[in-house]
């Protein structure tokens, strides 16, 4: 029955639908689809045998009660079958199973960034050309590196696109949040910019902004503060791979 149950809610979140993106990246996505598999088809092959077990066990109660009349002393055959009945407690290790086949738990959030340990973003060799007029979508990782490491100041002056969720800063702002994985949720990691201008929405809504950068140190070094002076946001669904911090669409 665990067996049936864990690949059943397995199958519903990587097979059914796109669920377990909430919890791994894409790539693994065909691994939990045929580990699903294997552990139904487990399943299925306990269900068969334990089927075959109870018919065992009710001819050995049938024997047991037929010698039950035998002289005191005299034991009934063992058949080398231990037919003790399962605790009640073992019960509760169907409850991790139930609880994903029925209420899948949401993505990361807000409450995971707030502790989560920052993401260090990589050294870029070189920075494409930015185009010369409009508005430019960036990811928060593009964004954090042109910010800190682009010598040219590509984003002086100029109008960017964010997307991410809302976490509850300090001191009137709040920060546009990425969470990046390398495997799974486990080893979640942080991208946050600070926003200014706008009041906060609620925590964990989804959100694309227009703004610049907020003018406070260097800009192409280290110094370089990660935030956004907000011009216009816009709400918008989770995407459909939360930890892929892609550049929001035009």
């Amino acid at each position: 029955m665990l067996l049936l149950l864990t690949g059943a809610a397995i199958l519903r979140v990587s097979l059914f639908s796109d669920i377990c993106l909430r919890y791994v990246k894409e790539g693994l996505q065909p691994f939990l689809i045929a580990s699903g598999f294997v552990l139904v088809c487990f399943g299925l092959v306990g269900a068969l045998g334990t089927s075959g077990e109870l018919r065992h066990g009710l001819r050995f109660i049938m024997r047991r009660e037929s010698t039950s009349s035998a002289p005191a002393g005299t034991a009934p055959a063992h058949d080398g079958h231990d037919h003790a009945d399962v605790p009640g407690i073992a019960w509760l290790l169907a409850a991790p199973a139930l609880v994903l086949l029925m209420f899948a738990p949401p993505a990361l959030g807000s409450y995971t960034a707030a502790r989560d340990s920052p993401k260090v973003v990589e050294v870029y060799d070189h920075f494409k050309r930015l185009p010369a007029q409009g508005p430019v979508p960036l990811s928060l990782t593009e964004f954090t590196a042109r910010v800190q490491q682009d010598r040219a100041k590509s984003l002086g002056g100029r109008t960017v696109v964010l997307s991410g969720f809302v976490t509850p800063g300090k001191n009137g702002t709040w920060d546009l949040t990425r969470l990046l994985v390398a495997c799974c949720a486990a080893d979640s990691q942080s991208l946050t910019v600070t926003m200014h201008g706008v009041p906060a929405p609620p925590p964990d809504t989804w959100v694309k902004v227009t703004g610049t950068w907020h003018p406070s140190g260097a800009l192409g070094t280290a110094s370089a503060a990660l935030a956004l002076d907000v011009r216009s946001l816009e709400r918008i669904p989770q995407p459909l791979s939360p930890y892929k911090d892609r550049p929001p669409s035009a």
